[in-house]
């Protein structure tokens, strides 16, 4: 049985130049204008280089923009749930006809060459409304919506970079090679920003029982603050899948996108350059790729019924809430689970993150230990140089790291010079069956100073005799000295 095709009907269309060809290229773009572009842009040039965004020749002009924002649709009919675009002001000076070096310092410099054909004013309003469903700024993807300059440029664009990603990165080509070596033609693809925890291990141990194996695809480019970074990340799922699963069922691979927190919309872009991977399913779980209380649940799920027939050849594998069971004794689900929210611990890598961050306890339900450990010893690293952290990230003395409001330094996406405020500490919301005292109230999130109590656990009722796996306390950041005189 063959692999699923490329998204658009053809062959993949990696941008990427080589050889004589990328040496020729690097040498015209010596005397093209340079365009300073983001980090979510180079990202996207990524993406076209490698072929993952097939089958996109460049950045999209005004009628690709408008009509994927409207209805996930290019002027050409081919399905596309989020506009890529890159952005330019007046300052700029750039003109239809010019050719352009893009450059992005972060990436080491010259990144892709594009020749511009329509330059239009961005409607940012429309797009943010569209596509994340708000127009509150408070929304990391909508935050960079509003971030852009006042124009969209379109036109062709050849990819000079790959921008120097781990080699956990790999490309559409590589997979589906891999693939077709191993005798896998159908697979699953899981995404994921966060370590693996042991909802996460259930969710993808299920794809196993029933295909030939799974895509552990994770995101390596930048993520909203809070986020646990991408080589901690790496290195937990490697801990996981050397211990805890069946040689030869499972690939571990990177891709070098930024995420858009984008929920239903996201989900859909993360099936099209999965299906270009080679991947015949993608595993969707509970509030896939959203942020905060901006979508439902399970509206990632939802929206693969909203979208024509046809749009897609990949299909999405939904599975519901997962969570451990104390009288099951074991994972198990909304759909398995008879017994009440007393019984359940959720277990949410935001809650994780909050409960490290805070020197709070971890069930040993949470994670398999050799995951722990890895998470241990990064939050344990924050506290080794706290006032480099804080004069790095502009925190105040005794805030917790990229967490209450003020300045946290750059975030995805950023220009130059761009500093954003920190997360909105909105909390999330319980799903039926699972409020209670699992799920801390919206007073729960706070600054920790020196002296500050320490909270109540998030964590559900535990039964008599259980024994959590211990976690020494985070320091309060001490106050950074002012310099004398």
């Amino acid at each position: 049985m063959a692999l699923v095709p490329p998204h658009g009907g053809g062959a993949l269309k990696p941008l990427l130049l080589t050889g004589a060809a990328l040496e020729a290229e690097k040498k015209a773009a010596a005397g093209y204008k340079k365009l300073e572009i983001t980090t979510r842009e180079a990202c996207d040039c990524f993406m076209m280089g490698i072929g993952a965004f097939t089958p996109l020749d460049g950045f999209m002009g005004q009628a690709d923009w408008k009509g994927v924002c409207a209805d996930m649709k290019m002027a050409n009919g081919v399905f596309w749930p989020i506009p890529i675009t890159c952005s330019a002001g007046d300052e700029d000076g750039v003109n239809v006809g010019d050719k352009l070096a893009l450059i992005c310092d972060e990436f080491g410099g010259l990144i892709a060459t594009m020749n511009v054909t329509e330059k239009y004013e961005i409607d940012k309003a429309f797009e943010a409304k569209n596509v994340f469903r708000t127009e509150d700024k408070e929304h990391p993807g909508v935050e960079k919506v509003y971030e852009q300059k006042k124009y969209n440029l379109a036109g062709p664009i050849k990819v000079l970079s790959e921008g120097g990603f781990p080699e956990e990165y790999m490309r559409p080509a590589e997979t589906r090679a891999l693939f077709e070596e191993k005798g896998w033609s159908q697979v699953a693809a899981f995404q994921t920003r966060n370590p693996m925890h042991r909802s996460h291990e259930h969710l993808v141990k299920i794809a196993i029982e029933t295909l030939d194996g799974v895509l552990i695809h994770q995101i390596l480019g930048k993520l909203k603050a809070g986020d646990i970074p991408a080589d901690v990340r790496v290195g937990a799922i490697n801990a996981l899948v050397d211990n805890y699963f069946v040689k030869n069922t499972i690939i571990t691979k990177g891709y070098p996108m930024e995420m858009r927190y984008g929920g239903p919309r996201e989900a859909l872009l993360h099936a099209v350059f999965r299906q270009n991977y080679g991947c015949s399913y993608l595993i969707v779980g509970r509030d896939h790729a959203g942020v905060g209380d901006y979508y439902g649940p399970f509206d990632a799920q939802k929206i693969f019924n909203e979208i024509p027939e046809g749009s897609l050849q990949i299909t999405n594998l939904n599975i519901d809430w997962t969570f451990h069971c104390y009288k099951c004794g074991g994972m198990a689900s909304l759909r398995t689970c008879p017994h009440g929210k007393e019984d359940r611990l959720l277990l949410s890598g935001t809650m994780v993150r909050k409960t490290l961050s805070e020197g709070g306890d971890l069930p040993a339900e949470f994670s398999r230990p050799e995951v722990v450990k890895i998470l241990q010893a990064y939050y344990q690293s924050l506290d080794a140089a706290p006032a480099a952290l804080e004069r790095r990230a502009g925190l105040g003395p005794g805030r917790a790291l990229g967490r209450g409001p003020g300045p946290a330094g750059r975030g995805c996406g950023r220009r130059a010079g761009h500093r954003r405020p920190g997360p909105s500490g909105r909390p999330a919301r319980a799903p039926a069956g699972m409020a209670g005292p699992g799920w801390p109230g919206p007073g729960a999130a706070g600054p920790r100073g020196p002296g500050a109590r320490r909270r109540p656990s998030p964590w559900p009722r535990r039964p008599p005799g259980y024994q959590p796996l211990r976690v020494g306390r985070r320091r309060s950041l001490p106050q950074t000295p002012k310099p004398q005189g």
